[in-house]
């Protein structure tokens, strides 16, 4: 029997589409440590997508012939700035940039402002007053427990993706999509536990944007971090 994965619609990011660091960490937990992922589609939501294997460790999600996403065994070294404290990631987040703003975004698993507590991960990355960073507050459900107390992988990749946006977007009219994502995943995060989770830019290259993320515990631990590419998109993302 072939391998499959369906992505439940409670981790979409746009309506009808998942999230595209839940997806890339779907693909990641398949392979196995630090990787990257790659999307090449917007992942759907609620139907069975292939798993394909390669010989040489690569993973792709297939929905009948087409790719949308693959992964490959990866390395990760970037430079990561200094944890910001849990209360001026608090103060941080009271100026996210989404807040009361009606987009296709607003029920994003990660980052949505409509979605409530336990359900979505609420991390609103707001900008950090003297630093050249965002950051937000996190502290995971309980419903996200791999059964024993930690967060599963699929979800502390989740919490890596959108923070990275925000370290590009500044205002309402700004838009882009994640193209790729790679992580490492160092010490177990804890539900019901207090973490911050910190986002930066790494430079641009045409529509290219690029960025980091990083999550610490509220005592400054380093847990995960991770490097994304990000395409400007032009225009309001369709919302169906």
């Amino acid at each position: 029997m072939s391998e499959q994965v369906v992505i439940d619609r409670r981790f979409r990011g746009p309506p009808t589409t998942a999230n595209g660091g839940y997806i890339c960490g779907i693909v990641a937990g398949l392979i196995g440590g630090t990787a990257e992922v790659t999307l090449r589609l917007p992942p759907p939501i609620d139907r069975s997508l292939d798993v394909h294997r390669h010989d040489d460790g690569r993973v792709a999600l297939l929905d009948g012939e087409r790719v949308v996403a693959e992964g490959i065994p990866a390395t990760l070294e970037i430079e990561i700035p200094e944890p910001v404290s849990f209360s001026d990631a608090e103060e941080a987040a009271k100026s996210f940039v989404m807040f009361e703003v009606d987009l296709p975004y607003e029920a994003c698993f990660v980052c949505g402002t409509a979605r409530a507590e336990g359900d979505g991960l609420r991390i609103f990355a707001g900008p950090v007053a003297g630093r050249e960073l965002v950051a937000s507050p996190w502290t995971p459900d309980a419903s996200l427990s791999n059964g024993n107390g930690a967060v599963r992988p699929e979800f502390v990749w989740s919490a890596l993706d959108c923070p990275g946006a925000y370290a590009f977007i500044e205002s309402a009219d700004d838009f882009v999509m994640l193209g790729r994502l790679a992580a490492r995943l160092i010490e177990p995060v804890q539900v019901s536990q207090r973490y911050v989770v910190i986002g930066w830019h790494l430079g641009s290259e045409g529509k290219k944007l690029y960025s980091g993320t990083a999550l610490y515990s509220e005592t400054g631990t380093l847990h995960a971090f991770a490097k994304a590419t990000w395409i400007k998109i032009p225009t309001r993302p369709k919302t169906a």
